[in-house]
Protein backbone atom coordinates (compact mmCIF):
# COMPACT_ATOMS: atom_id res chain seq x y z
CA UNK A 1 0.00 0.00 0.00
CA UNK A 2 1.31 3.28 -1.15
CA UNK A 3 1.33 6.08 1.58
CA UNK A 4 -0.73 8.55 0.36
CA UNK A 5 -3.85 5.46 0.65
CA UNK A 6 -2.72 5.46 4.53
CA UNK A 7 -4.19 8.92 5.05
CA UNK A 8 -6.79 9.64 2.35
CA UNK A 9 -9.48 12.18 3.55
CA UNK A 10 -12.59 13.05 1.87
CA UNK A 11 -10.75 16.21 0.79
CA UNK A 12 -8.19 14.37 -1.45
CA UNK A 13 -9.84 11.14 -2.14
CA UNK A 14 -11.57 12.69 -5.25
CA UNK A 15 -7.83 14.21 -6.06
CA UNK A 16 -6.47 10.83 -6.08
CA UNK A 17 -9.18 8.77 -7.86
CA UNK A 18 -9.04 11.84 -10.29
CA UNK A 19 -5.44 11.32 -11.07
CA UNK A 20 -5.43 7.57 -10.85
CA UNK A 21 -7.66 8.09 -14.34
CA UNK A 22 -4.69 9.61 -15.66
CA UNK A 23 -2.98 7.18 -14.82
CA UNK A 24 -0.56 9.12 -12.82
CA UNK A 25 2.23 8.07 -10.75
CA UNK A 26 2.05 6.77 -7.38
CA UNK A 27 4.82 9.24 -6.49
CA UNK A 28 2.93 12.11 -7.90
CA UNK A 29 -0.46 11.31 -6.43
CA UNK A 30 1.09 10.78 -2.98
CA UNK A 31 2.69 14.13 -3.19
CA UNK A 32 0.26 15.85 -4.50
CA UNK A 33 -2.69 14.66 -1.74
CA UNK A 34 -0.08 15.61 0.88
CA UNK A 35 0.30 19.34 0.19
CA UNK A 36 -3.61 19.42 -0.88
CA UNK A 37 -4.63 17.66 2.83
CA UNK A 38 -2.23 20.63 4.11
CA UNK A 39 -3.72 22.70 2.07
CA UNK A 40 -7.33 21.84 3.72
CA UNK A 41 -5.84 22.02 7.07
CA UNK A 42 -4.54 25.63 6.11
CA UNK A 43 -8.32 26.61 5.56
CA UNK A 44 -9.25 25.67 8.71
CA UNK A 45 -13.15 24.94 7.84
CA UNK A 46 -13.58 26.47 4.80
CA UNK A 47 -13.45 23.98 2.23
CA UNK A 48 -11.86 22.98 -0.98
CA UNK A 49 -14.70 23.59 -3.36
CA UNK A 50 -15.03 27.31 -1.65
CA UNK A 51 -11.63 28.04 -1.82
CA UNK A 52 -10.62 31.43 -3.43
CA UNK A 53 -7.85 32.88 -4.73
CA UNK A 54 -6.10 35.12 -1.58
CA UNK A 55 -6.87 31.31 0.28
CA UNK A 56 -3.95 30.57 -2.35
CA UNK A 57 -1.48 32.63 -2.24
CA UNK A 58 -2.04 33.25 1.79
CA UNK A 59 -1.05 29.18 1.66
CA UNK A 60 1.93 29.73 -0.19
CA UNK A 61 3.27 32.55 1.46
CA UNK A 62 2.44 30.36 4.79
CA UNK A 63 4.75 27.38 2.77
CA UNK A 64 7.76 30.41 2.34
CA UNK A 65 7.37 32.34 5.78
CA UNK A 66 6.50 29.49 8.23
CA UNK A 67 7.42 26.24 6.64
CA UNK A 68 10.46 27.45 5.07
CA UNK A 69 9.95 24.69 2.23
CA UNK A 70 12.24 24.28 -0.79
CA UNK A 71 11.59 25.47 -4.34
CA UNK A 72 10.76 22.00 -5.21
CA UNK A 73 8.15 21.27 -2.43
CA UNK A 74 6.34 24.75 -3.20
CA UNK A 75 6.50 23.69 -6.84
CA UNK A 76 5.14 20.36 -6.08
CA UNK A 77 1.85 22.10 -3.88
CA UNK A 78 1.49 24.42 -6.78
CA UNK A 79 1.17 21.80 -8.80
CA UNK A 80 -1.06 19.80 -6.94
CA UNK A 81 -3.60 23.04 -6.56
CA UNK A 82 -3.41 23.42 -10.25
CA UNK A 83 -4.54 20.06 -10.51
CA UNK A 84 -7.50 20.20 -8.02
CA UNK A 85 -8.80 23.55 -9.56
CA UNK A 86 -8.44 22.35 -12.91
CA UNK A 87 -10.00 18.62 -12.51
CA UNK A 88 -11.58 17.55 -9.79
CA UNK A 89 -13.08 21.35 -8.60
CA UNK A 90 -12.77 23.11 -11.74
CA UNK A 91 -12.68 26.99 -10.91
CA UNK A 92 -14.63 30.19 -12.75
CA UNK A 93 -11.32 32.27 -11.63
CA UNK A 94 -7.69 31.47 -13.93
CA UNK A 95 -5.82 28.98 -12.22
CA UNK A 96 -2.64 29.69 -14.41
CA UNK A 97 -2.57 32.72 -12.02
CA UNK A 98 -0.90 30.69 -9.12
CA UNK A 99 2.85 31.08 -9.69
CA UNK A 100 5.78 28.65 -9.38
CA UNK A 101 8.69 29.53 -7.10
CA UNK A 102 12.13 30.24 -8.71
CA UNK A 103 14.17 27.29 -9.50
CA UNK A 104 17.67 28.21 -8.24
CA UNK A 105 20.32 27.17 -10.93
CA UNK A 106 22.49 25.03 -9.27
CA UNK A 107 25.60 22.54 -11.73
CA UNK A 108 25.49 18.69 -10.74
CA UNK A 109 27.93 17.10 -8.87
CA UNK A 110 30.17 14.79 -10.77
CA UNK A 111 32.78 11.91 -9.48
CA UNK A 112 35.55 11.10 -11.50
CA UNK A 113 36.23 7.85 -12.75
CA UNK A 114 38.80 6.91 -9.72
CA UNK A 115 36.45 8.49 -7.46
CA UNK A 116 33.44 6.16 -8.42
CA UNK A 117 35.80 3.65 -8.33
CA UNK A 118 37.27 4.20 -4.90
CA UNK A 119 33.88 4.85 -3.68
CA UNK A 120 32.21 1.70 -5.00
CA UNK A 121 35.25 -0.49 -3.03
CA UNK A 122 34.76 0.89 0.56
CA UNK A 123 30.52 -0.49 -0.15
CA UNK A 124 30.89 -3.85 1.80
CA UNK A 125 27.27 -4.65 0.83
CA UNK A 126 27.01 -7.03 -2.55
CA UNK A 127 24.18 -6.15 -3.31
CA UNK A 128 24.28 -2.68 -2.84
CA UNK A 129 27.81 -2.46 -4.27
CA UNK A 130 26.31 -4.49 -7.45
CA UNK A 131 23.13 -1.77 -7.59
CA UNK A 132 25.57 1.23 -7.61
CA UNK A 133 27.44 0.13 -9.68
CA UNK A 134 24.29 -0.61 -12.51
CA UNK A 135 23.20 2.44 -11.67
CA UNK A 136 26.59 4.44 -12.74
CA UNK A 137 27.81 1.69 -15.62
CA UNK A 138 23.91 2.41 -17.12
CA UNK A 139 23.21 5.89 -16.06
CA UNK A 140 19.76 4.74 -14.56
CA UNK A 141 17.79 7.05 -12.12
CA UNK A 142 17.44 5.24 -8.85
CA UNK A 143 13.62 4.37 -9.77
CA UNK A 144 14.76 2.85 -12.44
CA UNK A 145 17.54 0.81 -10.95
CA UNK A 146 15.28 -0.44 -8.16
CA UNK A 147 12.42 -1.93 -10.65
CA UNK A 148 14.95 -3.58 -12.72
CA UNK A 149 13.58 -7.19 -12.62
CA UNK A 150 15.68 -10.34 -13.72
CA UNK A 151 14.38 -10.60 -17.55
CA UNK A 152 15.03 -6.92 -17.87
CA UNK A 153 19.06 -8.22 -18.93
CA UNK A 154 19.75 -9.28 -22.27
CA UNK A 155 22.91 -11.17 -22.37
CA UNK A 156 22.28 -11.83 -25.92
CA UNK A 157 22.22 -8.35 -27.46
CA UNK A 158 23.89 -7.04 -24.18
CA UNK A 159 21.09 -4.44 -23.71
CA UNK A 160 19.23 -3.89 -20.41
CA UNK A 161 15.58 -3.10 -20.91
CA UNK A 162 14.34 0.11 -19.01
CA UNK A 163 10.60 -0.82 -18.29
CA UNK A 164 9.86 1.98 -15.29
CA UNK A 165 11.43 5.05 -16.77
CA UNK A 166 10.41 8.54 -15.96
CA UNK A 167 6.98 9.54 -17.36
CA UNK A 168 6.59 5.56 -17.61
CA UNK A 169 8.49 5.55 -20.40
CA UNK A 170 10.52 2.01 -22.15
CA UNK A 171 14.13 2.63 -23.27
CA UNK A 172 17.05 0.72 -23.93
CA UNK A 173 20.36 1.24 -22.73
CA UNK A 174 23.85 -1.07 -23.46
CA UNK A 175 25.65 -3.08 -20.66
CA UNK A 176 28.98 -3.00 -20.47
CA UNK A 177 30.81 -6.51 -20.40
CA UNK A 178 32.32 -6.14 -17.04
CA UNK A 179 28.53 -5.09 -15.50
CA UNK A 180 27.32 -8.33 -16.96
CA UNK A 181 30.27 -10.32 -15.77
CA UNK A 182 29.49 -8.77 -12.03
CA UNK A 183 26.08 -9.19 -12.36
CA UNK A 184 26.81 -12.91 -12.51
CA UNK A 185 28.65 -13.14 -9.67
CA UNK A 186 25.85 -11.01 -7.59
CA UNK A 187 22.97 -13.38 -9.12
CA UNK A 188 25.05 -16.42 -8.14
CA UNK A 189 25.54 -15.55 -4.66
CA UNK A 190 21.72 -13.46 -3.85
CA UNK A 191 19.50 -15.41 -5.83
CA UNK A 192 17.12 -12.55 -6.37
CA UNK A 193 13.33 -14.00 -7.19
CA UNK A 194 11.60 -11.14 -9.37
CA UNK A 195 13.45 -7.91 -8.39
CA UNK A 196 17.22 -7.65 -9.32
CA UNK A 197 18.05 -5.44 -6.27
CA UNK A 198 14.89 -6.42 -3.85
CA UNK A 199 13.91 -4.59 -0.65
CA UNK A 200 13.27 -5.94 3.02
CA UNK A 201 10.86 -7.83 0.79
CA UNK A 202 10.55 -9.06 -2.36
CA UNK A 203 7.93 -8.23 -3.54
CA UNK A 204 9.54 -4.24 -3.86
CA UNK A 205 12.64 -3.18 -4.96
CA UNK A 206 15.50 -1.42 -2.70
CA UNK A 207 14.90 1.57 -1.05
CA UNK A 208 16.43 4.92 -1.56
CA UNK A 209 17.39 5.48 2.03
CA UNK A 210 19.41 2.07 1.91
CA UNK A 211 21.42 3.44 -0.94
CA UNK A 212 21.70 7.12 0.57
CA UNK A 213 23.34 6.33 3.71
CA UNK A 214 25.71 3.02 1.98
CA UNK A 215 26.69 5.98 -0.82
CA UNK A 216 27.38 8.65 2.25
CA UNK A 217 29.31 6.33 4.15
CA UNK A 218 31.42 4.72 1.42
CA UNK A 219 32.07 8.26 -0.04
CA UNK A 220 33.25 8.83 3.80
CA UNK A 221 35.81 6.69 4.07
CA UNK A 222 36.82 7.12 0.32
CA UNK A 223 38.02 10.32 1.29
CA UNK A 224 35.79 12.35 -1.29
CA UNK A 225 34.09 15.49 0.44
CA UNK A 226 31.89 16.11 -2.17
CA UNK A 227 27.87 15.13 -0.98
CA UNK A 228 26.94 12.03 -3.10
CA UNK A 229 24.14 10.36 -3.80
CA UNK A 230 22.60 7.38 -6.08
CA UNK A 231 21.76 10.43 -8.85
CA UNK A 232 25.34 11.49 -8.74
CA UNK A 233 26.41 8.31 -10.79
CA UNK A 234 23.46 9.34 -13.28
CA UNK A 235 25.47 12.70 -13.91
CA UNK A 236 29.23 11.22 -13.77
CA UNK A 237 27.57 8.74 -16.56
CA UNK A 238 26.68 11.10 -18.87
CA UNK A 239 29.93 13.24 -17.86
CA UNK A 240 32.07 10.72 -18.49
CA UNK A 241 30.15 9.81 -21.94
CA UNK A 242 30.57 13.60 -23.10
CA UNK A 243 34.17 13.63 -22.11
CA UNK A 244 34.61 10.23 -24.54
CA UNK A 245 33.03 12.41 -26.80
CA UNK A 246 29.94 10.69 -27.54
CA UNK A 247 27.42 13.30 -29.11
CA UNK A 248 24.81 14.69 -26.92
CA UNK A 249 22.22 13.39 -28.65
CA UNK A 250 23.35 9.89 -27.77
CA UNK A 251 23.62 10.55 -24.16
CA UNK A 252 20.09 12.29 -24.56
CA UNK A 253 18.55 9.23 -25.83
CA UNK A 254 20.44 7.02 -23.14
CA UNK A 255 19.19 8.89 -20.41
CA UNK A 256 15.33 8.81 -21.33
CA UNK A 257 15.24 12.93 -21.04
CA UNK A 258 12.29 14.19 -22.74
CA UNK A 259 13.93 17.61 -23.71
CA UNK A 260 17.49 18.15 -25.39
CA UNK A 261 18.22 21.14 -23.42
CA UNK A 262 18.11 19.13 -19.78
CA UNK A 263 21.29 16.92 -21.12
CA UNK A 264 22.84 20.34 -22.05
CA UNK A 265 23.86 20.65 -18.52
CA UNK A 266 26.82 18.34 -18.58
CA UNK A 267 28.36 21.12 -21.21
CA UNK A 268 28.90 22.95 -18.34
CA UNK A 269 30.76 20.75 -16.25
CA UNK A 270 32.38 18.61 -18.27
CA UNK A 271 36.17 18.33 -17.97
CA UNK A 272 37.77 19.17 -21.13
CA UNK A 273 35.35 21.95 -21.56
CA UNK A 274 36.29 24.32 -18.47
CA UNK A 275 40.45 22.91 -18.63
CA UNK A 276 40.14 24.81 -22.01
CA UNK A 277 39.83 28.53 -20.77
CA UNK A 278 43.26 29.96 -19.50
CA UNK A 279 44.00 31.67 -16.20
CA UNK A 280 44.59 35.11 -16.33
CA UNK A 281 47.88 34.76 -13.71
CA UNK A 282 49.36 32.97 -17.05
CA UNK A 283 48.92 35.89 -18.94
CA UNK A 284 50.94 39.20 -17.56
CA UNK A 285 54.84 38.99 -18.38
CA UNK A 286 56.87 36.90 -16.36
CA UNK A 287 58.82 40.24 -14.94
CA UNK A 288 55.25 41.26 -13.27
CA UNK A 289 54.90 38.23 -11.42
CA UNK A 290 57.01 37.83 -7.70
CA UNK A 291 60.35 35.58 -8.20
CA UNK A 292 60.65 36.48 -11.46
CA UNK A 293 64.70 36.42 -12.04
CA UNK A 294 65.49 32.69 -11.98
CA UNK A 295 67.67 30.83 -14.31
CA UNK A 296 69.85 32.23 -16.54
CA UNK A 297 67.90 35.98 -14.72
CA UNK A 298 69.80 34.76 -11.60
CA UNK A 299 72.85 34.04 -12.65
CA UNK A 300 73.77 37.72 -14.19
CA UNK A 301 74.66 40.80 -12.78
CA UNK A 302 72.08 43.35 -12.12
CA UNK A 303 73.18 45.41 -15.25
CA UNK A 304 73.40 42.39 -17.42
CA UNK A 305 69.74 41.40 -16.50
CA UNK A 306 68.60 44.57 -17.54
CA UNK A 307 70.72 44.29 -20.77
CA UNK A 308 69.13 41.06 -21.37
CA UNK A 309 65.24 41.85 -21.15
CA UNK A 310 65.61 44.58 -23.17
CA UNK A 311 66.87 42.28 -26.08
CA UNK A 312 63.32 40.35 -25.21
CA UNK A 313 61.36 43.40 -25.55
CA UNK A 314 59.92 43.74 -29.01
CA UNK A 315 61.24 46.05 -30.95
CA UNK A 316 58.91 48.75 -31.85
CA UNK A 317 58.35 49.08 -36.23
CA UNK A 318 57.56 52.10 -36.13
Amino acid sequence: MTPYQNRLSKNTKRLAEDMKIRHFADATIDAYTYHIGRFGDFLDGTSLQDATPEHVRSFQLHLIEERKVGWSSFNQAVCGLRFLYRTTYPKPWPVAMIPFGKRPKRLPTVLGIDEVDGLLQCVPSLKIRTCLTTLYACGLRYSEGANLTIPDIDSTRMQLRIGSGKGDKTRYVPISPRLLQELRQYWKVERPPNFLFPGKTPDCGISDTSLRKAMKLAGKEAGINKSVSPHTLRHSYATGLLESGVDLLTISRLLGHKSFATTMIYLHVRRTHLGSAPSPIDLPPVRQLPGWKQDEYASLPESKNDEEADKKKPKNRN
